[in-house]
Formats: C-alpha cells, structure tokens, sequence
C-alpha cells in the first residue's frame, strides 16, 4: 500500500483495489483477504469459509471508533452515530434510536443540530458506503480518494491490513474433487456458496480425476454463470435474475488427488 502511494505520480495511476491471496508453505494454507473478495474450502461436499467480507457495514463500529476518535476527519459534514434513516430538521428535541462505536444493540437518543450530518455510514448491504463514497473498507490504493465535491479524504478510513485464516491439510485426506474457490466480488453478489459448491462438484463429476483442465473448467463455469446471458433487459441469470455487474475473477485450486496427470 506504502508503495502504490509512492509510485502512484510516477506511475500516474489513482483508485485502487481488494487482495485476495493464498500462500501455501510446509502443508499449510494461509488465506489473506483484503476487502470484499471471498475464499472457500469444498471439502467432502461441505462448506468451509477460508475468508470475511469487509465492508462499511461488517466494519461499522472500527469506521465509527476512528470518526470517534478524530473527529477532524469528518470535516463537519459527517457524523458518526448511525440512525436507522436520515434525521429531518422537524425531528430536533425528538428521541430516536442510535447507535454508536461501542453498541452492538440500539438505543433511544435526543435529537441535537449534529445528528442531522450526513451518516459516516450510508446504506445498507451492496449499497453501504462510507461517506457515501465506496462499499469496501480494506484493500490496497485509493490514496487520493475523496467525497465528492470536497476536501475531505477517506483513505484513514480504508485498510490495507488483511484478516489471514489457516488451513492445515495434513489434517485431513483429500481426493480429487476438494478444492480452494478465491473468486471477486462479481461471482458472489450473484451466487452464494452452496450454489458454488453445486457447480464445483457438478463440472468436476463429469471429468476424469486426473484431467488437469477440470480445475480450469469449474472456473470457466463459474464465471458463465454469474455474468449470465445477454437479453434484451441486460445480462440475466438461468433464474432471470440480473447477472453480476462486477468484473469476476476465479480460482480453483485442488487440494489433493493424483500427484502427477498422465
């Protein structure tokens, strides 16, 4: 992060991204996730989540306990306290729920001139963002982002820091058909994970154990369908519904099985 902030004149680049990465070392898989990528584990048929998303919503209370904190980086347009809507002026003196960086549940508040600042965290699910800004609170980049029509920079607000899970697969006999899914945002806004797990386990019943190209193949399948096919009312899913909007990047890496392809 430390470089793409000092290489980003030279370079002429701005924006930034998320980091999904899985280093193998002495039988050991370490998972890092930065930002709203994801990672599983297919194993014997079951689920196992190698990562976390993060966004203005599964990181509200680090966002609120920094605008807590420095109160400087609001710029006395944004407020820190979360509200279940936005705050009208009618409302002053009138007690509404909050909640703020230490509360997981809500509470009862009066309403004062600061509530009616703009929310640090605007949204919900897809559509949460920080200052109204971006969706994703960890990744690599982005040092001269801002709000729009202002001065103020969210990038104190972003992290570059990863969460990292470990797998130890001399815990366990694995076959052919286990494998490591790292796929983008794209392909899990439109697909959760036991619909990945059907498809994973679908390409791969019908190619030989020791076929190098069924690993490429359940990829290549995943990102198909998640893009969907385009109609005449956009890109569409088997079940009509939008296909994803995002760029779709997979990975599928195996696990155990033959140790050479013949």
């Amino acid at each position: 992060d430390e470089q793409i902030e000092q290489e980003r004149a030279s370079q002429r680049l701005s924006g930034g991204c998320c980091a999904l990465a899985a280093v193998y070392l002495m039988g050991k898989f370490y998972v890092a996730n930065a930002g709203d990528s994801r990672a599983i584990i297919i194993r014997n048929g079951e689920i196992i989540p190698m990562s976390r998303e993060f966004t203005p919503e599964t990181e509200r209370q680090r966002l609120q306990f920094l605008a807590f904190l420095r109160p400087e980086l609001l710029g006395k347009e944004f407020t820190h306290l979360e509200f279940p809507r936005r705050i009208q002026p009618k409302e002053l003196g009138k007690k509404m729920l909050y909640r703020d960086q230490n509360m997981n549940g809500w509470a009862y508040k009066k309403i004062e001139e600061d509530d009616l600042k703009f929310p640090l965290i605007y949204g919900e699910g897809k559509k949460a963002r920080v200052m109204a800004t971006i969706g994703v609170t960890r990744g690599l980049g982005d040092h001269d982002l801002k709000v729009f029509s202002s001065n103020i920079h969210i990038k104190p607000f972003l992290s570059c820091f990863p969460e990292v899970r470990v797998y130890d697969l001399t815990q366990y006999e694995h076959c052919p058909d286990d494998v490591l899914v790292l796929g983008t945002d794209g392909l899990w806004d439109v697909t959760n994970d036991t619909e990945v797990a059907g498809v994973v386990m679908e390409v791969l019943a019908s190619y030989e154990p020791n076929d190098p190209c069924r690993y490429t193949m359940v990829a290549q399948e995943l990102v198909v369908r998640s893009r969907g096919v385009l109609k005449e009312r956009g890109w569409r899913l088997a079940n009509d519904k939008l296909g994803s909007g995002d760029d779709i990047s997979v990975f599928v890496i195996p696990l155990g099985g033959p140790g050479n392809y013949t």
